[in-house]
C-alpha cells in the first residue's frame, strides 16, 4: 500500500459551506416528480388520512396545485385518477371523458409544456376487482386482453395531452403494445416511462386508500408483480421494456430496493426513476408525529439515499415539502 500523509476527513466537515462544497450527491427540486390524485364527483379536495398532506383533488384544485408546484420549480407530475364508477374492464382508463383525460386537458391548457404531464397507465383504480389487468373467467389476469386496454388508454391519455405515459401493471409486452398504439395514432413524441421493476410490496397500503382500491376476495398481485426476494429478474424486466421501446425505466419501491436501483443504474444509460412510495412516506409522517424522528432530516436522508443509489428522477409525496424547503419561485 502506498504511503500517504496523514489524512483527516474531518477537515472537510468543519462548516456547512465546506460540507456543501465537497458533497458528492446534491438533490434538486428538478429531480422530483409529484404524484397527484384527481377524483371525480367531489366539490372540494379531500386529505387522505393515511397520507398526511396529500389530497384527492378536484379538477380545479388540481389545476391550482400544479400551477403552484410549477412556480416552485417542480417540472413534472404523475397523475392518478379516482373515478366515480368502476366496471370489470376499467373502461374509464380510455374514455375520452374519463377523469384523468379531462384533467390532462385542463393541465395542458393551463401549463402547456412548462410541466411534464405524466399519466399512470393501469386499470386497478377503474375496476371493481382492483387488479392491474382484465380478469378472465378462471379468475386470473388475462395478460393479452389487458394489453388491448392499455393500448387504448395510452392513446386516450396522449390525445388528452400527456407528455409521458407510464404503464404500471407489469403485464408482459405492455410497452410494445403501447408504443405501437402511440406510433400508429401519430403520437411518436409521447414518451413511455416503464414501471419496469415493480415489486409486490407491502408498502402500497396508503396509495390504495388514495385511489379507493381493494383487491377482490383477499387477492394479491404476486402473480404479475416481482417477488421481493429476487434481484436478477429486475434486470430481465428492465431489458425487456427497453427492447420494446421504453424511454425511461423505474424501480418501485425505492428504499427497500436501493440495491436494485444501483444495479439498474450500472447496467443501463437511459433515465432511471425510483418511486418513494406511499408507505415509505407515511412511515416518516407517523414517526415524526410521535416525536420519534426529526421529519426534515429523515425525509432529506431518504431522498438523498435514493439519488445516491443512482436514480435520476424520484417520484415522491415529499415533492411539495422539498420545493417549499428549497424556497425558490420561478419568475413569471
Amino acid at each position: 500500500m502506498a504511503d500517504f500523509p496523514l489524512h483527516r476527513p474531518r477537515r472537510l466537515r468543519t462548516s456547512t459551506a465546506l460540507r456543501d462544497l465537497v458533497a458528492e450527491t446534491n438533490l434538486m427540486v428538478t429531480d422530483l416528480i409529484a404524484p397527484l390524485f384527481v377524483r371525480e364527483g367531489i366539490d372540494e379536495r379531500v386529505e387522505i388520512s393515511s397520507l398526511p398532506g396529500v389530497y384527492q383533488d378536484t379538477r380545479d384544485s388540481l389545476r391550482r396545485d400544479v400551477v403552484d408546484l410549477a412556480e416552485m420549480g417542480v417540472r413534472a407530475i404523475m397523475l392518478f385518477g379516482v373515478p366515480a364508477d368502476k366496471d370489470e374492464t376499467g373502461s374509464g382508463t380510455y374514455d375520452p371523458n374519463g377523469i384523468v383525460q379531462l384533467a390532462l386537458q385542463d393541465l395542458r391548457a393551463e401549463v402547456g409544456d412548462d410541466v411534464v404531464l405524466m399519466a399512470d397507465l393501469c386499470v386497478d383504480e377503474y375496476t371493481r376487482h382492483g387488479h392491474c389487468g382484465i380478469v378472465g373467467p378462471d379468475g386470473n389476469v388475462d395478460n393479452d386482453a389487458t394489453l388491448e386496454v392499455y393500448a387504448k388508454a395510452a392513446v386516450a391519455q396522449a390525445t388528452a395531452g400527456a407528455h409521458v405515459v407510464a404503464p404500471s401493471g407489469m403485464m408482459d409486452g405492455q410497452v410494445a403494445a403501447i408504443r405501437s398504439a402511440l406510433d400508429d395514432n401519430g403520437f411518436v413524441n409521447v414518451a413511455i416511462l416503464g414501471y419496469s421493476a415493480k415489486y409486490a410490496s407491502g408498502l402500497y397500503g396508503p396509495f390504495r386508500d388514495a385511489v379507493d382500491v381493494s383487491i377482490a376476495d383477499g387477492g394479491d398481485r404476486k402473480g404479475y408483480q416481482q417477488d421481493f426476494r429476487n434481484a436478477r429478474e429486475a434486470l430481465v424486466e428492465v431489458y425487456a421494456d427497453l427492447a420494446q421501446g421504453a424511454d425511461m425505466v423505474m424501480v418501485k419501491p425505492a428504499l427497500a430496493y436501493l440495491d436494485i436501483i444501483h444495479e439498474v443504474r450500472r447496467q443501463v444509460n437511459v433515465p432511471l426513476a425510483a418511486y418513494h412510495v406511499s408507505g415509505e412516506y407515511s412511515m416518516i409522517k407517523a414517526a415524526a408525529a410521535n416525536g420519534w424522528i426529526d421529519h426534515d432530516t429523515v425525509a432529506l436522508e431518504h431522498l438523498t439515499a435514493i439519488k445516491r443509489a443512482g436514480a435520476d428522477l424520484i417520484l415522491t409525496y415529499l415533492t411539495r415539502w422539498f420545493a417549499e424547503r428549497s424556497g425558490s419561485r420561478v419568475a413569471s
